[in-house]
């Protein structure tokens, strides 16, 4: 009876996790529908001096996104609301106004909630549930998913960590299953920034809504050792939910200087991936208004060079 019943629940668990999954295909019908390979949205990041500055308000993230680039869908950043995940009066207004702008919140970039692949099982556990107030804030914005990290204080062998970082993950997939979220992990830093490991720990994880967020950037292992951008692309489109093109510095022609576009699109592509391709500028010559039209062009222009079926 016990041997069903975990038969039953796995079986459960992962067909709720496939239902989730399918979320986030829902973008590439609607790219397919306006003969787009692909569609642009735009992360909050882009603008975080500006926030922080208070030269710009949280709530009024989906107005400037729309009014001021045109941009329909969103990807938020929890630092920016960071005491407000089960304010329900905040996060009402948040998606009232988002909603009568007609602007789509995609996910939640979730940083400071703890390292799912800590050392010690029972801090593990905590910052899993550290992380299941922004399950449930992301689902209250009807988004597809939250962006976590696959931090694992740097604790053992590439091997070791990486069965910490899937146990965590797993953990938290399995809830936000339940709440019809996917958990998607960027590669950010650390062995994160290792392609191969990072696709390693999302096969051992093994759940349909746990997948990457690939970011053309994100790629410095350690101080003086950079993986190679285009490769670990390469390796994280296959689990990809959403996609970070981040930019630094553009040329006179409009080319991010750092990262071969067209190229990196072409990565993406061939994948299968005709969701949403987030604009997240860092850059420090550009201000951030110049950096997001910049980025966007340059995207636009792929858009339109782009040859796809």
């Amino acid at each position: 009876m016990k041997t069903s019943r975990r038969v039953f629940l796995h079986h459960a668990v992962r067909t709720a996790a496939l239902a989730v999954a399918a979320r986030a295909e829902g973008p590439r019908l609607r790219a397919a529908e306006r003969k787009l390979p692909f569609m642009i949205s735009l992360a909050e990041w882009s603008l975080h001096r500006t926030l922080f500055a208070g030269k710009l308000a949280h709530l009024d993230f989906p107005r400037v996104a729309r009014q001021d680039y045109g941009i329909e869908a969103i990807e938020l950043v929890n630092q920016f609301f960071k005491d407000k995940a089960r304010d329900q009066g905040y996060l009402g207004e948040f998606k009232k106004r988002a909603d009568g702008l007609g602007v789509k919140i995609l996910l939640i970039m979730v940083d400071g909630e703890g390292a799912l692949g800590q050392p010690d099982a029972a801090q593990r556990k905590q910052a899993v549930e550290n992380h299941y107030k922004w399950v449930e804030a992301a689902r209250f914005f009807n988004c597809h998913s939250i962006r976590v990290n696959a931090e694992t204080e740097g604790v053992g062998t590439p091997e070791e960590q990486a069965e910490r970082a899937a146990d965590g993950l797993r953990q938290l997939a399995l809830f936000a299953a339940k709440h019809g979220l996917n958990v998607l992990v960027e590669n950010h830093g650390g062995l994160s920034s290792n392609g191969a490991w990072l696709a390693g720990v999302i096969k051992r994880v093994n759940l349909p809504n746990c997948g990457t967020l690939p970011d053309f950037g994100n790629f410095r292992i350690r101080e003086g050792e950079e993986y190679d951008r285009y490769k670990g692309v390469a390796e994280l489109m296959p689990f990809a939910k959403a996609v970070s093109a981040k930019s630094h510095d553009f040329d006179a022609e409009g080319n991010e200087i750092h990262t071969d576009y067209r190229r990196m699109m072409k990565i993406v592509l061939d994948a299968g991936y005709r969701g949403y391709v987030g604009i997240e500028y860092e850059g420090q010559r550009l201000s951030e208004p110049e950096g997001i039209r910049a980025t966007k062009a340059l995207l636009e222009r792929i858009q339109k060079e782009t040859s796809w079926a």
